[in-house]
């Protein structure tokens, strides 16, 4: 018996095939090899085309079902992680209507703003725990104001996962996790948002019906089943935005438990049983894939737009032939703090932990008789370690207190450099384990088709590879790194 998961992310499309009764990955694929394209008509703009996700997703699995070579009709089970808070729009045939508005696309920042203030910063923070800021709201409102003629054709609005279940099953659906990311829910009333859909002037029918994220949401098409090899009828049973199913892959599921990314962007997500919210709103609060109105578990987001992208920008412009093994080679004898050489990560669009702004990446302290490529290499990493650590601070305002970080042995988490200064500069013991988004989305699907009774059955098998610990002996000095950093992000 088989389960199957995707990871639909903003750079590929990955797929992992499991073995329901050991937990073990039989084969693991992702598409594309090059990043998918993001469209920038305009700068701060970020879109892409939900039919890429599709043809990637095909060509993933396509991948996986080489490598495995098994019969497909003993795959039970779908599951669906994807990147979060962008907008797909369908007419009533299910056509999409325009390129999806993606999770780092800034354009309705002002749109979210002008609504906070219009709702008033009390009674949102408190139904919504978030202000309505760049999310799928906002992004909707977007199209209503600048392009009415493909607003009046809407039939339903969907995140980025209920697209690809809809693909598959032809049920359009969503959750209250999913709901909660695009800030249309209401955890007060724990329903959807009136107040959000009276503000934006949204007809609540565009909202897809709701389906519990652990659930057979529905069958596999017989023309997706032709389109993707697999057996018409399989069920799908589950759909989660991109960090809650990072955590769920993680085992993190109850209060005070944190997960940590650092791919494209980088996130901390920490499990919270109690209605809290940052007045600022620099930080989110969603509803957990666990969440339920019995049982109060909510996730505590705190996201960096400009994580491994920079990271990546630095390997396609600076780099040369350098693979990220050699960077992390040449950044490593760097000392601590690069000898003044401080780069803010922020040029992946409005930042949230700064209040929505979009500031751009900042490289400051260059010395020509100093500096050099290793130095540079470094500075970044300190840079995304030290945007963690400021944006930690902030979660720690609000009563969590990430101890421990467990995250998966991938991206940024790959570098020894980034562990060592994440870990000494947050005073957090990290753990890494053998698991990734697809994966979890396999597990969780498990859960939701009823393979396994429990969380704890599906996580047997979870396999911890490496614990990594606060190095005492460098805490001042990355310290010290840490508020020359942070002084120059005072100034921007």
């Amino acid at each position: 018996m088989y389960i199957l998961g995707f990871d639909v992310g903003s750079s590929s499309v990955k797929a992992s095939l499991l073995d329901a009764a050991t937990g073990i990955c039989l084969a693991t694929a992702f598409q594309p090899r090059q990043e998918m394209p993001i469209i920038a008509a305009k700068p701060g703009w970020a879109e892409q085309e939900p039919s890429t996700w599709w043809k990637n997703l095909q060509l993933a699995l396509a991948d996986v079902l080489q490598q495995a070579r098994i019969d497909t009709a003993d795959i039970k089970s779908i599951g669906i992680s994807y990147q979060m808070h962008g907008l797909v729009i369908v007419d009533r045939e299910g056509r999409v209507l325009r390129p999806s508005i993606i999770w780092c696309d800034s354009r309705s920042v002002e749109i979210g703003n002008a609504a906070f203030a219009s709702m008033g910063t009390e009674r949102c923070l408190s139904s919504l725990l978030n202000s309505p800021g760049n999310f799928t709201a906002s992004k909707l409102k977007w199209v209503q104001q600048n392009e009415p003629e493909i607003y009046r054709k809407i039939d339903k609005v969907m995140l980025p996962g209920d697209f690809i279940a809809a693909r598959m099953t032809g049920d359009i659906k969503t959750t209250i996790s999913g709901l909660s990311e695009g800030i249309f829910w209401d955890f007060q009333k724990n329903e959807l948002s009136e107040l959000v859909l009276h503000e934006y002037g949204i007809d609540r029918d565009r909202i897809p019906v709701i389906t519990p994220t652990f659930a057979i949401q529905g069958l596999l098409s017989q023309q997706a089943a032709g389109e993707l090899g697999l057996k018409a009828g399989t069920p799908v049973s589950y759909r989660a935005g991109d960090q809650p199913n990072n955590a769920f892959s993680l085992n993190v599921l109850n209060p005070g438990e944190i997960a940590a990314t650092a791919g494209t962007s980088g996130v901390v997500y920490g499990v919270s049983d109690v209605v809290k919210y940052d007045p600022q709103s620099r930080v989110n609060t969603f509803a957990h894939v666990n969440h339920t109105v019995a049982e109060t578990r909510l996730g505590i987001l705190l996201c960096v737009n400009g994580t491994g992208i920079l990271n990546s920008w630095l390997k396609k412009n600076m780099a040369g032939d350098l693979d990220y093994n050699q960077m992390n080679g040449l950044a490593s004898p760097i000392p601590i703090g690069c000898e003044g050489l401080t780069i803010l990560p922020f040029g992946n669009g409005a930042e949230r932990m700064l209040g929505n702004r979009d500031s751009g990446c900042r490289i400051s302290g260059i010395n020509f008789n100093v500096h050099h490529k290793a130095h540079v290499l470094r500075a970044a990493q300190e840079g995304i370690v030290f945007s963690f650590t400021y944006g930690i601070e902030i979660m720690k305002a609000i009563g969590i207190q990430p101890s421990v970080i467990r995250a998966g042995n991938a991206n940024m988490f790959l570098s020894p450099v980034f562990k060592e200064a994440l870990a000494t500069s947050t005073g957090a013991t990290i753990e890494l384990y053998d698991t990734d988004g697809s994966r979890g989305a396999a597990l969780a699907s498990g859960l939701g088709a009823g393979i396994y009774k429990s969380f704890g059955e599906a996580f047997q098998h979870l396999k911890k590879l490496e614990t990594v610990y606060p190095d005492d002996s460098k805490r001042n000095a990355y310290r010290d790194a840490y508020h020359v950093w942070n002084d120059q992000l005072k100034s921007i």
